[in-house]
């Protein structure tokens, strides 16, 4: 494998580069003037590490992993741009192991096995510890993860491995269990604005020599989406935007032109958010589907939280579509699991057709209402004891209580429904849901009146035709088969309530 030239290993340009340590460094180059911006600015101790407050506690397992007193194994976890390659330069720089970085882009079992064997031969003779840098863990696959187990085991290299993919189905679970995994969040966005301030000012980035106005730094803020590395690399390219034009300043204009992205009008926390939040499910719940797909790559673009995008589908799947089209929850769940197992940018596809879906399905606000009438009768007070054949009959003494007295097991009956009392005394014969007649709901439409008669014991309708075909209730044929023959989509028969 062609190890060098994959990373950058280095402090400030204008200062002497990390120390590699007795045991040296296999895999990162030293930075040159040359180097990236993102990679200039790299931390050079973990002081200067931001965002992950919640690992650098004095004795935490980063502090220990980055200062070389701790022999454990690590896994990375989290999003690009949240600092594990960071992470690893800065354990590279220990100055009493050897370090050898390597990527499951291009990397196979026989890579693995060779720094295994070398750190085993150097380990018997007395030599420096190995620290085994994966990135892109995920990427390997289970014989060549199976193949690092042994030299963990025994701490023949204590092994760093980053990954983007969730570790509990992307590493197998001999190796999850015998690493300690350290999840980074996501920079918010105070971190990613001091980050662009530190590189206009430091030498190691601009050194001063151009200004970043508010407008644009809140861009490229907005644009990075929590990846530091992203918001970097968009001020270096407005920074030589800006120096091409002889200005001393990089405006917004400059940093939309060098980075080619729309600054979006668009505050997570202000009224934009919540306007754009009102028309993306007002679009959706008009059936507007091409309008809902803006107002989600609005959403998008300005770097709102994708679970926050999934939550409210979810919530519109039961609120505005319902039984309508009963899928619809299942979509919307769907990717509401696909943002937190994918994570963007792929899961704004999940995303997407989950809008699609709800946008065009039919439409139906009958389980919002019903739950709403029924909340609204119990803080009314209304209600009552459970009805005694409905109480718990389980324990002992019950059945001397009365408990389930004159309880029918519904599905004794060949309809699968049979008379009973449900509802408490004051709320019988109270209808809180009350279907659409709107795609699958219209046959639940027609159903339900059937229902309730049989529940509620009521007589047939007056205009009922005399000698009526065969009713189905439940998809139970009263004839014992099941087959619901002549019925409507529902199971129950039109004619039975005088409808069409």
């Amino acid at each position: 494998m062609e190890s060098d030239a994959l990373f950058s290993l280095g402090g400030p340009a204008a200062a002497p580069s990390a120390p590699a340590g007795p045991g040296g460094v296999d895999g990162f180059s030293t930075v040159g003037e040359d180097s990236p911006l993102p990679v200039r600015m790299r931390p050079a101790s973990i002081d200067e590490l931001v965002g992950q407050e919640h690992l650098l506690a004095p004795g935490a397992p980063l502090r220990q992993l980055v200062g070389g007193g701790a022999g454990m194994s690590v896994i990375l976890w989290g999003p690009p741009g949240s600092g594990k390659t960071t992470i690893a330069h800065l354990v590279a720089g220990a100055t009493d192991r050897r370090f050898v970085a390597m990527s499951a882009l291009n990397a196979g079992v026989k890579d693995v096995r060779a720094v295994i064997d070398t750190a085993r031969r150097q380990r018997r003779a007395g030599g420096p510890q190995t620290v085994l840098f994966i990135d892109e863990v995920h990427r390997f696959s289970k014989t060549q993860q199976d193949s690092l187990l042994a030299a963990v085991e025994d701490r023949t290299v204590t092994l760093l491995a980053a990954t983007t993919e969730n570790p509990y189905f992307s590493v197998i679970s001999p190796l999850l269990s015998r690493c300690v995994l350290l999840t980074l969040q996501p920079l918010d966005d105070a971190a990613v604005r001091g980050l662009l301030r530190r590189a206009v000012a430091d030498e190691r980035g601009l050194a001063g020599a151009l200004t970043l106005e508010t407008e644009a730094e809140e861009h490229l803020v907005r644009l990075a989406g929590g990846d530091v590395r992203k918001a970097l690399t968009a001020l270096e390219a407005a920074a030589a935007s800006a120096t091409a034009l002889g200005t001393g300043r990089i405006d917004l204009a400059t940093a939309e032109q060098a980075v080619d992205v729309a600054a979006v009008r668009y505050d997570r926390d202000g009224d934009a958010h919540y306007d754009v939040t009102s028309a993306f499910i007002k679009s959706m719940r008009g059936s507007d589907v091409d309008a809902a797909l803006h107002w989600l790559a609005r959403m998008l673009v300005a770097g709102e939280d994708a679970r926050f995008i999934a939550r409210r589908l979810v919530i519109f799947a039961s609120e505005d579509v319902g039984m309508a089209d009963p899928t619809a929850l299942g979509v919307a769940t769907a990717a509401a699991h696909a943002v937190e197992y994918v994570g963007l940018p792929e899961a704004q596809l999940n995303l997407a057709q989950a809008v699609i879906h709800l946008a065009t399905a039919p439409k139906s606000n009958s389980a919002t209402s019903a739950i709403g009438a029924a909340i609204a009768d119990v803080r009314a007070g209304r209600g009552g004891p459970v009805p005694r054949g409905l109480r718990d009959a389980h324990y002992a003494g019950a059945r001397g209580l009365g408990h389930g007295t004159g309880y029918r097991y519904p599905h004794d009956d060949q309809r699968g429904v049979v008379t009973q009392q449900y509802a408490p005394d004051d709320l019988v014969g109270t209808d809180y849901y009350r279907p659409s007649g709107h795609g699958v709901e219209r046959s639940v439409a027609a159903r339900l009146p059937l229902l309730r008669r049989i529940v509620r014991g009521l007589p047939a309708p007056a205009s009922r035709p005399e000698g009526p075909a065969p009713v189905a209730v439940n998809g139970r044929h009263p004839s014992g088969t099941g087959h619901a023959g002549g019925a409507d989509e529902g199971g129950v028969h039109a004619a039975e309530e005088g409808q069409q």
